[in-house]
């Protein structure tokens, strides 16, 4: 661990106290390291791995918000603070809607909770902080380059995310900071975007926006209370006018349906798609968990029409086990 933890952003890229309107390394407290154990024969573990280390979030006693695949399938998980407290935690929930995922301390961390603010008050090149544990020397000066609808080939769209830069190494469920240090987002992945005749390299942010109205529900219930989306196991790309499968799922519904790498998607429900992201919403759009969703798709040279019965992905994860 020591080893890790042996690096520093250079001087003139870390947030400074006296730039800000906030107490810096207060909010900065606020992020702890997040380490989780994943066996061998999880779901997840083939594209994830079965070590998975990044970020957690103070949002109030007892409760961390992280980025979901970080805790998923989760057997064992340490928390550790700036000050060097380490206590275990509990997996206690996940919305792949939203990509959050949340933990509750098995102990005492004494870190005061960061504020929750909203994305809506950061603008398009407005300096934030990207903060990883480890206080300032692992935390960015950034600044907001883009908001706009996001879409993941793993069946997931959010209608505006945040895009920040330069990019974070350790970005996976580091906190967005705003101006008046709040907390206006969980770091979920590291993204290349052309730039005018360029290309940076960033992060992309999920707002802290989303999680209120599920909030309740997932410390309750583990995820929302609402039925589950259809899901396919359908890994798609853009690849210039065409939606590729460049993957699929593991015996999941696309797979048993006779979906291939390779095939283009040229229709759902007989509309189709303009983008990743509609191609996603079209899925949904076929009603619940358990739907049939009826996919044309081009193999080569030949069309052909298929019939995916859907499932709820969270019927293939394994469940925490209660402590």
């Amino acid at each position: 661990m020591a080893k890790e933890q042996n690096w520093a952003f250079p001087a003139e890229m870390r947030p400074k106290p006296e730039d800000w309107r906030f107490e810096l390394d207060r909010a900065l407290d606020a992020v702890v390291q997040l380490r989780a154990a994943i066996p061998d024969d999880a779901f997840t573990a083939p594209l994830l791995g079965t070590e998975r280390i990044g970020n957690g979030v103070v949002i109030r006693d007892g409760l961390i918000l992280t980025i979901g695949y970080l805790i998923t399938e989760a057997s064992t998980i340490w928390l550790t603070t700036n000050k060097g407290t380490v206590v275990g935690g509990f997996p206690l929930a996940y919305d792949q809607t939203t990509g959050f995922g949340l933990v509750h301390p098995l102990g005492r961390l004494g870190v005061k909770p960061i504020e929750r603010g909203s994305a809506n008050s950061s603008r398009v090149g407005e300096n934030v902080v990207m903060a990883g544990h480890g206080g300032a020397a692992h935390s960015l000066k950034a600044t907001v380059f883009a908001k706009r609808e996001f879409a993941g080939y793993w069946e997931y769209v959010l209608d505006e995310a945040m895009f920040t830069a330069p990019a974070h190494p350790q970005w996976g469920g580091a906190a967005l900071i705003g101006a008046e240090g709040k907390l206006l987002g969980i770091g979920s992945l590291l993204v290349q975007e052309k730039i005018d005749a360029g290309t940076i390299q960033g992060n992309m942010i999920v707002p802290i926006d989303i999680l209120a109205p599920v909030l309740d529900d997932m410390v309750k219930l583990g995820r929302p209370n609402r039925p589950p989306r259809p899901w396919l196991g359908l890994y798609a790309t853009e690849a210039g006018p065409r939606l590729v499968v460049a993957g699929l799922a593991s015996d999941g519904p696309a797979e048993n349906a006779g979906v291939k790498s390779g095939d283009a998607v040229l229709a759902v429900a007989g509309v189709k798609p303009a983008s990743l992201a509609d191609l996603f919403r079209r899925i949904w759009a076929c009603g619940n968990a358990g739907a049939r969703v009826p996919l044309r798709i081009l193999r080569e040279t030949s069309t052909k029409e298929i019939v995916v019965s859907s499932a709820d992905r969270a019927d293939f994860l394994k469940k925490p086990h209660l402590h």
